[in-house]
């Protein structure tokens, strides 16, 4: 028999550094999780990459067991890495602050793919450069 689904989190925790602390420890404490086991699980899975947020969605079972599944970062995060940026524009589409080319956007979309609501490479490109556009990022083709 399946387990019962109590409750699906939406967290989003930095690669490698899930700590009991907000937002984990408020997020699963309320459901009688163990969250020392969440955090050793998820940093265990995490080791290695790079410090980014990650979206994780955590399901959460009658019996206080648990799963989750972590997703691609978000193409903002992605897109500043490339750019280099420490953050994105107050003022998108008034202030440039970065460049990048297409085979950049392309590289983020290829990484957001999986996650994306599409399979075709264009249309995720596509969406890639509107995220960009709105950070203040300029595109060249």
């Amino acid at each position: 028999m399946a387990k019962e689904l109590i409750a699906k989190v939406n967290l989003y925790v930095t690669a490698g550094q899930a700590n009991p602390a907000p937002p984990v420890g408020p997020a699963l404490g309320q459901h009688g999780v163990n969250i020392m086991d969440f955090c050793k699980k998820f940093n265990e899975q995490t080791k290695g990459r790079d410090p980014m947020p990650l979206p994780v969605i955590i399901d959460i079972f009658k019996d206080k067991s648990f799963t989750f599944v972590i997703k691609t970062p978000p193409s903002s995060a992605l897109l500043k890495k490339t750019a280099k940026l420490a953050k994105a524009s107050g003022l998108a589409g008034k202030e440039t602050l970065a460049t990048l080319t297409r085979a950049q956007v392309e590289e983020v979309a290829k990484q957001k793919m999986e996650d994306l609501n599409t399979a075709d490479l264009e249309q995720a490109i596509r969406i890639v450069k509107g995220t960009a556009r709105s950070m203040g990022i300029v595109i060249k083709d």
